[in-house]
């Protein structure tokens, strides 16, 4: 199959993408849409936002389906990618809807296959950083199998997505299926939920509220970073790759917790202070990406530092609070 974002005419170039009401779907879509792609959006809206996709409202090429993939998926006419970003992916779900999560990971990711080889389309697939686990291994390469506990309070979301590996490399090899998988690391900028539970929409609300800024355990734990445009541009040049095993996509930029509240004090121009509280069961230690398969393959390497896509994302939390 020729490269799926590249050298055809624009009218023949269509996709689906699951979890498109979603903060990293909701960026995919706009750029799918600017590179002269039709662009079939699907979601349930159960984390997803219909505001995340009403700028595209009316433009020509793009069509919103509400839509739970975890039920058989039927999109008419012809596809070229079918790309599945669909799963609540914040810790605060977790708890709350683990078994939407097992089930977007497995029989969601059945279903989009599914979709992808009745249409003769490449498949990509949208997995994590989380397949690692709590890693024994710094920084992690694809070659590492990860350290999982497969009965945590993580488990719905990390072994549903080592789950989505097993189906897509299923399909690739029982029938031939043009299949990618990348694992998407830490990933910041507009449109996050505030709600997510995670670091960046934590510290950001609770700097521009003037709230102490939670810090977990000693603040020693660390993240890479990467900004949300910089991931989208990763996962087509994935899309776009030579081979069907997985790439990791993220930053290099390794930062510890306490760090990145002062960084975001800073950029806020807040007076919050720093409050510790007990580190989350089975928070992983350590998190950066081997990238280095992705940087020599694709080419691909993220151009946004840290402090610029903070400041880019701070103008989203100003204008969301």
């Amino acid at each position: 199959m020729d490269s799926c974002t590249e050298g055809s005419a624009v009218s023949s170039r269509r996709a689906v993408v699951s979890g498109a009401a979603g903060f990293i779907g909701s960026h995919l879509c706009d750029r799918l849409l600017d590179g002269g792609y039709e662009v079939v959006a699907l979601d349930n809206l159960l984390t997803g936002s219909r505001a995340n996709l009403e700028h595209l409202a009316g433009r020509p090429g793009f069509v919103m389906l509400e839509q739970d993939v975890c039920a058989p998926v039927t999109v008419e006419g012809p596809l070229d990618c079918v790309l599945h970003f669909a799963s609540p992916a914040s810790p605060v779900d977790f708890p709350a809807i683990p078994i939407e999560i097992v089930k977007v990971g497995t029989l969601g990711t059945h279903n989009m296959l599914g979709l992808a080889l009745a249409k003769g389309a490449r498949f990509l697939l949208a997995s994590t950083s989380e397949v690692y686990g709590d890693p024994l291994v710094h920084p992690q390469p694809e070659s590492y199998y990860g350290n999982v506990n497969p009965i945590g309070p993580r488990s719905c979301y990390d072994e549903a997505k080592r789950c989505a590996e097993a189906f897509t490399m299923a399909y690739h090899r029982a029938h031939g299926l043009e299949t990618r998988i990348l694992r998407i690391f830490n990933t910041y900028g507009p449109r996050m939920r505030l709600d997510d539970g995670r670091v960046i929409p934590n510290y950001f609300s609770q700097a521009l509220r003037g709230e102490p800024l939670t810090v977990y355990g000693e603040g020693t734990q660390t993240r890479s970073l990467c900004y949300v445009d910089d991931l989208v541009a990763g996962a087509l040049a994935v899309l776009d790759g030579p081979d069907p095993l997985p790439f990791n996509v993220g930053s290099q930029d390794e930062v510890t917790m306490l760090e990145l509240a002062r960084i975001v004090k800073r950029v806020v121009g807040s007076a919050s202070e720093i409050q510790f509280r007990p580190l989350p069961e089975d928070d992983p230690k350590q998190r950066r990406p081997d990238t280095s398969r992705a940087r020599e393959v694709l080419g691909w390497s993220p151009r946004t530092s840290l402090e610029d896509g903070l400041r880019r994302t701070l103008e989203y939390f100003r204008s969301a609070l």
